[in-house]
């Protein structure tokens, strides 16, 4: 019995609506979320009865591995597809070939097509690459790609969350979060089964699968207790034959393919008869399968620890004689049969797979699976096999597992004694501490690695090494000893040949200049940008984007950052470069906070939160001062995690721009000891920091605290409020495009009529607590018509929710589903369905969690002032 597609011909149609837009090649991109057994393969599998004639419908998988298959969903589509996109996947070593060829197939005839890929919770990062790169472009292809996942399974660091991000800037976006079934639909399949509606409803809360199950195991009139108490009832039917082979198959986590199959059971076809009658299984030519997944994990479940591993072992032999398996299917067998050999011998071949796939998060797996059982290999090759761990470790963010595999790799290479290979190990090293935050101990690191390929003889490693220093001590603010270094790297990599190198030193050379004030480092930093650019060096040409930008953002000219925000981005994009991607969308995330635009800014920062130390720092920082400019309540908890990383990495450009909006935060609430408590840490270095608009901005603070400031002849527009000359500042400001500081300026004037003007962007703004001294000054200079400001509901509002969104938004956090909103609200659930969806739309959130997050970070919640 399947009730799964009861209540959907709304999301059907609008399905069928976006293929038929996808037709005249207007693509789009469906999400259809929901909890385990709400409906969304069944969705899926009602798909070609709505499709017009002539489209293709593509289906794939992903599967809950240990280490999944990369390009897993992919392979499914092998034998539907043309042979270039089936061969690149094959293949999977060519990740834009794969890409492109994903993207051909889905233009070419016939047309629409309709691209599923289910269980996107569990798709290796390979595949998330992929599906990234189509995301971007689908809207001008005659196609439609519906992605289904489990929304009540993202963490906040789920990989699945920066696809959804992606998603949620796409041009067309459907999302199809489905609802239980209604007391009414439960109530009318029970009748048939003799089962007290009321009763399944209580066990169920309207799951369809959970109905389903809960009906057909429920013969004796009595509804079982819970859902796998259901489904475990309907395997006491089935004979001993039957039961072996559902629970042989049980240990595949996915679609188990015929050939497997037959090699597994004994008495196959009668087994698997049995099974198919009973609605347990699906069979097809090719593949067999679970009805779903939840009776899958039931059965798994129900089993002894020793009959699992016997299971995995017959799995894992089956596997290894075959030949062509996928080795990750092997390794995820082997680790779950414990046979250590076997992970051994396959795991490290596994891992690179996965990384020629750029599946890293895969790879990563593998290894930390090796390394369990390192003391089986041999110093050299446990040293290679750390070294490969805190590389995949690195790329995907994890900077725990990578400071301690490359410390441990550097050990091993002591041992060795090969000075070239404990060189460059040291030089990365200090790379991973700087990532994870950790100053001294790059710098450490550094120092050990410059001296060790002193002696190595290997120009390019030492050039290297010498880069890496002059970065590191650019950062410190040591810009001659910085500049030292870089050039001596510029002088090896010439003599190499080496470009990459030579585009990383420059970089740091031109960098240090720059903060120095010398007009030769911008020249130097886009020598830097164009010497990437042409040997194709996509991180180095990123990263002098993100230099430049930085610099031109810190001397206020957001015009010429913009410039070059816009191809910087596109670049990282079209090498889907993530990292950098992340690092300049926080970068326009501070473009868009200077600009005022503070939804763009919130939006943009966001994607920075769960990143490596760099860009969370700035993204939490962006963050933090939008809420406190708005008066909203979290800011000072943000700002506590930006201080801590920003402490660890020791560098002026994180805790400059903390400790200002610590300031600002103290001064707003009238808190002028918080004021210097929050600028005394950094505030010395900041004014010895030459061309650093730090020193400056901490100053002003300083003397909105009543402390004096040596004078600052930087004639930066803070230093220019310090000394009292909030006219020329104002109007400096104004000319940058900061439209808070501008008016910020204006209201230091002692003219009612500044005052006034200030006021007037402030409201305009959402900038409630600087809005509410001024309109205190104003009273205070006589004036008696002070312009009330917003309503109040407006201000606590900024997302533009109407009354009924806000309480619909309000019990969504408390965890309601929809019925139940509909019956604290006294509304149809079609209703609150409609509400759930503007909602999720205006507040840019793909999952209802996200929505409540997102509304608590605004105090959509609750009295939000402070």
């Amino acid at each position: 019995m399947d009730g799964g597609i009861l209540e959907r011909d709304l999301e059907l149609e609008r399905l069928a609506a976006a293929v038929r837009d996808a037709t005249v090649g207007a693509g789009s991109v469906v999400l259809v979320l929901g909890e385990a057994g709400i409906g969304k393969s069944s969705l899926v599998r009602a798909l070609p009865g709505v499709l017009p004639p002539g489209a293709r419908l593509l289906v794939g998988q992903c599967d809950d591995l240990v280490t999944g298959r990369p390009l897993g969903p992919l392979r499914d589509l092998v034998g539907s597809v043309g042979t270039e996109l089936a061969r690149a996947v094959r293949d999977a070593g060519d990740r834009h070939r794969v890409h492109e060829a994903l993207r051909a197939e889905l233009a070419g005839a016939p047309h629409p097509a309709v691209l599923v890929v289910e269980d996107v919770h569990w798709a290796d990062e390979a595949s998330l690459d992929a599906l990234r790169y189509l995301v971007r472009r689908v809207e001008d292809l005659p196609a439609v790609l519906v992605l289904t996942y489990r929304d009540d399974q993202l963490g906040r660091g789920h990989p699945l969350r920066q696809l959804l991000g992606v998603v949620s800037g796409a041009a067309r976006v459907h999302r199809l979060p489905l609802a239980p079934l209604s007391p009414e639909a439960v109530r009318a399949l029970s009748a048939a089964a003799d089962l007290d509606p009321a009763q399944v409803y209580t066990v169920t809360s309207g799951n369809p699968f959970f109905v389903a199950e809960v009906i057909a195991a429920g013969g004796t009139g009595v509804v079982p207790p819970t859902v796998v108490d259901a489904v475990l009832a309907r395997l006491r039917g089935l004979g001993d034959a039957a039961l072996d082979a559902l629970e042989q198959l049980a240990v595949v986590p996915s679609a188990v393919e015929r050939p497997l199959a037959d090699a597994l059971l004994r008495d196959g076809d009668d087994a698997l008869a049995a099974a198919e009658q009973g609605g347990l299984l699906v069979v097809a030519v090719d593949r067999v399968a679970f009805r779903h997944e939840i009776i899958r994990r039931a059965v798994v479940d129900s089993l002894p620890a020793a009959r699992r591993i016997a299971l995995d072992r017959a799995v894992l032999a089956a596997l290894v004689a075959a030949p062509g398996t996928d080795r990750s299917r092997i390794v995820h067998h082997a680790a779950a049969a414990g046979d250590t050999g076997a992970v051994t011998r396959f795991g490290p071949g596994a891992a690179r797979d996965a990384a020629r796939a750029g599946a890293h998060r895969e790879a990563a797996a593998h290894l930390r699976l090796v390394l369990r059982h390192r003391s089986r290999f041999g110093p050299a090759e446990r040293a290679d096999l750390l070294e490969r761990y805190a590389v995949e470790s690195y790329t995907i963010g994890d900077s725990v597992a990578a400071v301690a595999a490359q410390g441990d790799a550097v050990a091993l290479r002591r041992e060795l004694g090969d000075l070239r290979a404990l060189g460059a190990d040291l030089r990365w090293l200090s790379r991973i501490h700087w990532w994870a935050g950790d100053a001294d101990a790059a710098q450490e690191a550094a120092r050990e690695a410059l001296l060790v390929l002193e002696r190595a003889g290997d120009a390019r490693l030492l050039a290297l090494a010498l880069s890496n220093t002059a970065q590191l001590r650019m950062l410190s603010d040591e810009y001659a000893q910085a500049v030292d270094y870089g050039e001596r790297a510029m002088a090896l990599a010439r003599s190499v040949g080496d470009t990459a190198i030579l585009a990383h030193a420059l970089n740091n050379v031109g960098s240090a200049r720059w903060r120095c004030g010398d007009p030769s480092g911008q020249r130097q930093l886009e020598e830097s940008l164009r010497v990437a650019l042409a040997a194709g060096e996509v991180e180095h040409a990123c990263r002098a984007y993100a230099n430049i930008i930085w610099f031109l953002l810190d001397d206020l000219r957001l015009a010429e950052a913009d410039r070059f925000l816009t191809p910087a981005v596109e670049l990282a994009d079209r090498a889907e470069h993530l990292g950098f991607l992340t690092y300049l969308q926080v970068e326009r995330a501070l473009h868009r906070f200077a600009e005022g635009d503070w939804a763009a800014a919130e939006r943009f920062a966001l994607l920075g939160t769960d990143v490596f130390p760099p860009a969370r720092c700035p993204a939490l920082t962006v963050l933090a001062r939008v809420r406190i400019r708005r008066g909203v309540a979290g800011g000072g908890a943000l700002l506590d995690q930006a201080w801590r990383i920003a402490q660890g990495t020791r560098e002026l450009q994180r805790t400059g721009p903390v400790a200002a909006a610590r300031a600002e935060a103290a001064w707003l609430r009238g808190d002028p000891a918080g004021v210097v408590a929050a600028v005394e840490p950094v505030y010395a270095r900041a004014r010895e920091a030459t061309g650093s608009p730090h020193g400056a901005e901490l100053g002003y603070w300083l003397t909105k605290a009543g402390r004096p400031v040596p004078r600052d002849g930087s004639g930066h527009p803070y230093a220019l409020q310090a000394a009292g000359q909030w006219d020329k500042a104002a109007r400096l400001w104004q000319e940058a495009g900061c439209p808070y500081e501008h008016a910020a300026a204006l209201a230091e004037s002692p003219d009612p009529a500044d005052r006034l003007r200030a006021l007037a962007t402030l409201d305009a703004l959402g900038a409630v607590p600087l809005a509410r001294l001024v309109r205190a000054g104003l009273r205070a200079l006589g004036v008696r018509r002070v312009p009330r400001g917003p309503h109040a509901a407006t201000r606590r509002n900024p997302a533009g929710l109407t009354g009924r969104q806000l309480q619909v938004v309000r019990l969504l956090a408390q965890g309601l589903t929809n019925p139940q909103i509909a019956d604290r609200l006294v509304v149809s659930v079609r209703t609150v369905d409609n509400h759930v969806r503007a909602v999720l739309e205006k507040l840019d959130a793909p999952t209802r969690r996200l929505a409540a997050a997102r509304a608590r970070e605004l105090g959509l919640l609750g009295d939000a002032e402070t």
